[in-house]
Parts: C-alpha cells; structure tokens; sequence
C-alpha cells in the first residue's frame, strides 16, 4: 500500500487573511485541515500551531511499539493509534488555550481540526468543528465527520429539517474547537482502509459551497492529484467568501496519481 496526497489552501475571494492550515505528511500517514477563528491574528496563530503541535506529537510516537501493541480493536479508534491521535490533538487545544490566555491580542481564539492518520491499513480520525473528512470508495461518497455546529444539533434533534439548515444564517455557529477551552472533546473514528480509496478533508470554506452529490462528481471525472487545485476553484468561482482548504489522500498500491 502506498499513500499520494495533494493540499492546497487559498484565501479566497473576500478575506484578507488566510486563518486555514493543513497538513500533508506522506511519509507519517498523516494529514489535517484546521479552520481558525479569533481575528485574523488569533485564527491564523491557532490554525497554525493545531497541526505544528499534531505532528511534533505524532513524531515523537514509536509507531512500531503502537504496531506490536495491538492496532485495530475497535471502531471509534480506542486503541493505541488512535489514542495517539486523539492526545496529540488534545496537547494542541491546552497549548492554543493557554497562548490565548497568555496574550490578551489573542484571547478568545481557536480552531477546527480534523486530522487523520493511516497506519497499519486502518484510517484513525480525531475531529473538532465543522471541518470535514469524506472517503470516495466504489462510486460512493460518505461523510466521516460530524458537524460540531448548532445547526447541526438542531438537525440531528429533529428540530429543523436539513434543508431548513442550509438557508439558516446561523449554520456557521461552532459549538466546539480546539484551544477554545483547555481540555476539548474529540471525536474518534477507525475503520479498515481499502486498495483505492479516496480521502478528502476539507474546511468549510469549500463545504459551504460544494456539497456531496458535486464533491462526488469532480471525484467520479478528474485525477485526484488534480482535485485540490479544482475544487478550491470551484469554491472562488462560487463565491469564495471564506478561506478555502482541501487535502485529497489516494489510498495507492503503486505510484499512480488515481
């Protein structure tokens, strides 16, 4: 098995700043988008230190002790890789919280992170906030990620419809990130990785515009080493009124590019 990935991050057609980072680590099995938020200083330091602190952590972790310990026991990734992950996105938040705390020009600030790590033929997800992970697998497009947004808990509560969510002005309220508060709550997900599976996270700069059903056709029609580099075109030419970020992991038993 051999991992391609492909980032690409843009500021978009409205901002001035870029508050988005992401991670594209092939030789780690590792990748990430975070989102931040906080003003333009606060958004761009909390996004950045996010996947700074996720692979210095991640590096320091002897993934051949991980191995022999026993990967792949479960499906919410408690087990040892996924609990790696989980700490080294945690160690992120307490860092964010207290530079925040530290610095009165950054109080406040935070950020999405969703980050995922394949290793041993498994996929190991840790997710905060309303980025997103998608796996493309046999024609298919399933969204691994749960929004962590207001509107999305009025959804899942039968409180408003899904349509009734995508015209809200208020689908854009997070209701949990990373360094935000000093201990924060991760999502986990570990699942089998398969010979041609496609990963996409992408933040909601590209979310907000390109949604499933359109994600799964520039899939079906393009190479994926070119689908970063499309997709965040697809987003300006939409509107582009956020920071737009995209990371594409091809799950390869060569060097093709899919």
């Amino acid at each position: 098995m051999k991992l391609r990935a492909w980032g690409l991050t843009d500021v978009g057609q409205k901002r001035e700043h870029n508050e988005d980072s992401l991670l594209v680590l092939e030789d780690v099995g590792l990748f990430a988008v975070a989102d931040g938020m906080g003003g333009h200083t606060g958004g761009d330091r909390a996004s950045g230190m996010a996947v700074e602190i996720l692979e210095r952590e991640m590096r320091k972790v002897d993934m051949a002790s991980l191995a022999a310990s026993g990967a792949g026991l479960g499906p919410d990734g408690d087990d040892p890789p996924g609990q790696a992950l989980e700490r080294a996105a945690r160690a992120a938040g307490r860092a964010i919280y207290d530079a925040a705390n530290a610095d009165t020009s950054l109080a406040g600030m935070g950020t999405t992170l969703t980050a995922m790590l394949i290793f041993g033929g498994r996929l190991y997800l840790a997710h905060v906030g309303d980025s997103r992970a998608y796996l493309y697998r046999d024609d298919r497009l399933e969204q691994l990620s749960v929004d962590h947004t207001w509107i999305e808990e009025q959804v899942r509560a039968g409180f408003m419809t899904p349509e009734e969510a995508s015209n809200s002005d208020l689908r854009h309220i997070v209701t949990r990130s990373v360094g935000y508060e000093r201990d924060v709550r991760v999502d986990r997900l570990a699942m089998p990785t398969l010979m041609g599976d496609c990963f996409v996270l992408c933040s909601d700069g590209l979310s907000n515009y390109i949604d499933e059903r359109e994600l799964r056709t520039y899939m079906q029609g393009n190479y994926y080493s070119e689908l970063p580099r499309l997709l965040v075109d697809g987003a300006n030419q939409l509107g582009g009124e956020d920071n737009i970020t995209c990371v594409v992991v091809y799950v390869a038993n060569d060097g093709s590019d899919g």
